[in-house]
């Protein structure tokens, strides 16, 4: 049974400006959506499901279905507001959705085998889709033991501002905890985080989360209630956010899933900010100099 890929690409990036997931920093006009596609196909996986935006699953579609056709299955899932189980209510103000683990559970209709969640606008690099493939391909679908793929807090910031990462705790390879801390940026020497206004070192060498899970259809079925849960806790709340990483600290601490880190050395890129796009497209250019991918991936 071949892998499932699930790229969450329904934000609308407010600190980037604009419309991250489809702009261009490959030569031929690549996003970097479509080199983790091409990753995910080399890797082995069989099919790549999209969770979207209404407001831009038209254009969306009009440029990765052409690219797409023949290489991959597609499916299109849209994340909205009201796309919550039966019988709960919300405060009627609220406008966003309810973040990355609500997004995960759009996709329960269309996934039928193990699959990885990645990020649309994070570029992962080929070993990463590598390892996740081989661990997805051993897995059943009531399979509880779960993977992410870890990367070096060093290897994730931006020179352009402040990042948000989920900092993880690792116990003889598994996970045990993802602590969120953000405003985390380099200065001088060192790296620090900022909570209740106050700057905090953290060690650069720390593992952390980019969003890069792998899980198994079951999954589907332990997150609902949890959703379900959450909601009404906080049906008044205008900007509370089911979190992947709330879903998964859940799960490990009562017992009923475990995590497997995957450790990666790769050197994390992506475009958190608009001055962070030269930087992704100097860094493709030197992958394709190096023959890691070649100037045109879909021709």
């Amino acid at each position: 049974m071949k892998p499932v890929l699930l790229v969450l690409a329904a934000g609308i990036g407010s600190r980037y400006g604009g419309v991250k997931q489809m702009d261009t920093i490959g030569p031929s006009g690549e996003s970097i959506i479509d080199y983790s596609v091409y990753d995910a196909i080399r890797a082995g996986f069989g099919k790549v499901v999209f969770v979207l935006n209404p407001k831009i699953i038209d254009a969306f579609k009009e440029i990765y279905e052409l690219r797409l056709r023949g290489k991959i299955e597609t499916e299109y899932v849209l994340q909205e507001l009201d796309n919550i189980p039966e019988g709960v209510s919300y405060n009627p103000d609220r406008i966003k959705p309810w973040g990355t683990g609500h997004a995960v559970l759009t996709a329960k209709e269309v996934i039928d085998a193990p699959f990885a969640v990645i990020n649309a606008d994070d570029f992962y690099g080929k070993v990463s889709f590598e390892v996740m493939s081989r661990f997805l391909k051993e897995r059943n679908n009531d399979d509880t033991h779960y993977s992410m793929v870890a990367y070096y807090l060093k290897n994730t910031l931006s020179e352009n501002g402040t990042v948000s990462r989920g900092i993880c705790s690792v116990n003889n390879g598994l996970l045990t905890d993802v602590v969120e801390r953000t405003s985390i940026v380099r200065k001088g020497n060192k790296v620090v985080y900022t909570e209740d206004e106050k700057e905090y070192p953290i060690d650069e060498n720390s593992l952390v989360s980019m969003n890069f899970w792998g899980f198994t259809p079951r999954y589907f079925e332990q997150s609902e209630q949890m959703f379900v849960d959450f909601i009404k806790q906080n049906a008044n709340q205008l900007k509370a956010e089911f979190y992947i990483p709330y879903v998964v600290n859940k799960l490990i601490k009562s017992g009923e899933a475990d995590v497997q880190v995957l450790e990666s050395n790769s050197q994390w890129f992506g475009v958190t900010y608009k001055e962070d796009k030269p930087v992704t497209i100097e860094n493709v250019k030197r992958l394709i100099d190096k023959g890691v991918y070649p100037g045109n991936l879909w021709k």
